[in-house]
């Protein structure tokens, strides 16, 4: 099962929305991980409970550091934050890139609910692109297996 990679820099939030998202959309087609150039040893509870909220569990997640990564043949590597991005190691073989970039829920001030508001919305903007490209992955997987009679 092809492997797809999701970077961020502390591997905490951002990518950690993705992966769940991306999981749940593939439906078992692909191989979903997450991790980061400088891990922060943790996955953000407000991350935590706003996928929750939209039927997805990341509760066991858990922050990464990249390198885990360099001999597993990841097929595809999706940056979601600049600095990741920048950081990506050189990974072995023919590997697709992408890049994505949202703000930094975990940088959100105010009360505990404009947090919130905040994590929702990037929950909400990688829903709308992981949710495609998913969408996308399994419109490509289905036309490679399309036999045409004459």
């Amino acid at each position: 099962m092809p492997l797809v990679l999701i970077l961020c820099t502390g591997n905490s939030c951002r990518s950690h929305l993705a992966e769940g998202i991306l999981r749940a959309a593939a439906g078992g087609r692909i191989e979903v991980a997450s991790a980061g150039s400088k891990p922060a040893g943790y996955v953000h509870p407000l991350a935590i409970k706003v996928m929750a909220e939209i039927g997805v569990d990341i509760s066991s997640h858990h922050s990464k550091h990249v390198s885990e990564f360099l001999d597993k043949g990841v097929e595809t590597i999706i940056t979601v934050c600049g600095n990741a991005d920048q950081a990506c190691p050189i990974f072995p073989g023919n590997v697709n890139r992408h890049h994505w970039g949202f703000i930094d829920p975990a940088h959100a001030a105010g009360t505990k609910e404009e947090q919130l508001a905040v994590f929702r919305n990037v929950r909400d903007e990688i829903r709308r692109v992981f949710e495609a490209y998913a969408a996308g992955r399994a419109d490509q997987a289905g036309s490679r297996t399309t036999i045409c009679s004459t």
